[in-house]
């Protein structure tokens, strides 16, 4: 299979492009051999393991200290894909993260991939970590399983933050659903050079079910689905973070916001319309970078810092009086 005849394996070639900032990691120390750059050093965890939870053995891995945030990582990825931005929460969260079934350190199993089993998964392994309630983020799939588990156990979910996230298939640029249809096995291949491949066996439990994770990969990215009836119903305030490139509709993005809420009417002069829930939208990136960048961290924290701007102009310094 020639790599430039394959639109699926461009598009995985620019996300493993992506993953090449990051280093492959030491299987031995189960930790990242260098930094993405000399400012900003990878977090390393200060507590590592793994939690069984239906039959799916969860590798976890705590940086940093403060109020708990639960961090998902996307598909074909792991908790350390989100490089700088890992290291940025950190600096005033304890940051939880975990590697999804079939990623990173966590095995793949007999099951196949369900966000909604992922989204049930979760909740007995924050219960099982001591945790009662966290913020939670999540990046792409990692964002889907977030969002499940915001539906079915909003108990535990205190704030949440879809990064790269659709509330239906017909959400993607529609050029997207073919090419998410074709992945299977049969890449494994064709993958090998690249660092997605390459950060995956250099960690995974069972290097050789690379091939059956892409299979069942996707399996999950042919099923349709579609969520709109349960995004009136989340219980928490909400943040929808996007790249002005991304792969998601801009007219989805927006119907996401108004199912939460927002963008309904004006906000008023006191925010007194204002919604909960906010909507951000980030200049310079794209569905395959966004996860790296800092800017995706000082925008998740000060949503769930609760960190509000002044209520009205009267309240800046030399407003009106």
């Amino acid at each position: 299979m020639h790599l430039s005849r394959h639109p699926l394996l461009l598009l995985l070639t620019a996300l493993s492009i992506a993953f090449s900032a990051l280093p492959v990691h030491a299987k031995e120390t189960g930790m990242p051999s260098a930094s993405t750059n000399a400012a900003t050093p990878l977090s390393k965890p200060g507590k590592t393991g793994h939690v069984l939870v239906n039959g799916v053995n969860y590798h976890y891995q705590i940086h940093g200290r403060g109020a708990p945030l639960l961090l998902l990582h996307g598909g074909l990825g792991s908790t350390e894909m989100f490089g700088p931005a890992l290291a940025a929460l950190a600096r005033s969260r304890q940051v939880i993260g975990v590697d999804l079934q079939g990623h990173g350190r966590t095995a793949l199993g007999e099951r196949d991939l369900s966000l909604v089993d992922m989204g049930d998964d979760l909740a007995i392994l924050l219960k099982r970590l001591g945790l009662q309630q966290v913020d939670v983020m999540g990046y792409s799939m990692g964002a889907g399983v977030a969002f499940r588990l915001a539906v079915q156990h909003p108990e535990r979910v205190r704030r949440l933050v879809l990064v790269s996230a659709g509330y239906a298939q017909d959400g993607f640029f529609p050029e997207m659903l073919p090419m998410q249809a074709q992945l299977g096995a049969g890449m494994a291949e064709a993958m090998k050079p690249t660092p997605m491949y390459q950060s995956y066996v250099a960690i995974a439990p069972r290097p050789q079910d690379f091939p059956l994770l892409l299979d069942r990969m996707g399996a999950l990215m042919r099923k349709p689905y579609d969520w709109s009836a349960d995004v009136p119903q989340l219980a928490m305030p909400v943040m929808l973070v996007y790249g002005d490139s991304d792969m998601f509709r801009p007219e989805h993005i927006v119907k996401f916001y108004q199912l939460l809420g927002g963008g309904l009417r004006d906000a008023g002069w006191q925010r007194e319309h204002m919604s909960r829930n906010r909507l951000a939208i980030l200049p310079g990136l794209t569905h395959y970078d966004i996860f790296l960048s800092p800017t995706l961290a000082s925008t998740a924290l000060s949503f769930l810092d609760d960190q509000q701007a002044p209520q009205n102009w009267t309240a800046q310094p030399g407003g009106a009086k």
